[in-house]
């Protein structure tokens, strides 16, 4: 179908805000995961926009959006994005990062979210210990060699153990994940690394979502896949059992990026979800 994707800036206190919008209907607004950008959603925006209004936004910081150095709410960012298209309550869905600020603004905002779907989400306030497992040794040797290649600024090595993390998955085959989505999760992963921008602050949920879970009473579906970190499958757990209601989707043989490795299923999924939600 052909897609008539409206685009523009927002401007917030201290930047400004990119997006991407789509469609009529009830609206869901996505949030991309630290990896990446706006542009992975081109999987969901022409499958989603046929029943949806669907927003996506670069978070500051990222993507097209800039931002000077000042301290700063991704929730109240959000809530500058749903003003501007005058959205009183949307879906709110995020990948990562982006899950985390969903799970934030669904605690801080509840008036303003009709549903919330985190997907291979992280959560403010929960600290991963690695287990004495081969598995946990695994990741733990893994994230050292991230942050080693981070201190010595090489960039196109980060990134590229970054997309196998998150693309392929830690201890599977290097381009597991199919070729088309690995390269754009590359090039995001690329760009977010070496952007040249502000550096802000982000201001944190206090207290944290962890502590809070309770206080989400929207309609939630819980998203992630059995090749993520182990970090990702705890959080989920918890998710499900602090949500009262909460329904949780685990896809076999999927890692971190699911709504760019599997966008027929996922999509079939999401939507089934908000068709049986009330607006």
């Amino acid at each position: 179908m052909s897609l008539d994707k409206r685009t523009g800036f927002i401007q917030v206190q201290g930047g400004q805000l990119y997006y991407e919008a789509a469609g009529e209907g009830p609206a869901v607004v996505l949030i991309h995961a630290g990896v990446a950008d706006v542009r992975m959603w081109r999987y969901q925006f022409p499958d989603f926009a046929q029943s949806h209004t669907v927003i996506a936004y670069d978070t500051r910081g990222f993507g097209r959006s800039t931002t000077q150095s000042v301290p700063f709410s991704n929730r109240q960012d959000l809530i500058a994005v749903l003003d501007h298209f005058q959205v009183s309550r949307a879906a709110v869905m995020g990948v990562s990062r982006g899950g985390q600020i969903a799970i934030d603004f669904s605690v801080e905002f509840p008036q303003r979210v009709a549903a919330l779907l985190p997907v291979a989400a992280g959560l403010s306030g929960y600290e991963h210990t690695f287990a004495s497992t081969p598995r946990d040794e695994m990741e733990r040797t893994t994230f050292e060699q991230m942050e080693k290649l981070w201190e010595q600024k090489d960039f196109t090595q980060f990134s590229e153990l970054g997309v196998q993390v998150w693309g392929d998955g830690i201890g599977q085959p290097a381009g597991r994940m199919p070729a088309e989505p690995r390269n754009l999760l590359s090039q995001m992963t690329y760009a977010n690394n070496t952007r040249q921008d502000g550096e802000p602050t982000p201001q944190p949920l206090q207290p944290p979502a962890a502590e809070r879970l309770g206080e989400i009473h929207c309609p939630t579906l819980i998203l992630h896949g059995d090749l993520d970190v182990s970090a990702m499958g705890i959080i989920a757990s918890r998710l499900e059992q602090g949500i009262a209601g909460a329904r949780r989707i685990l896809y076999p043989g999927v890692a971190h990026m699911l709504s760019m490795e599997i966008p027929e299923r996922f999509n079939q999924d999401v939507l089934a979800f908000l068709e049986s939600i009330k607006w």
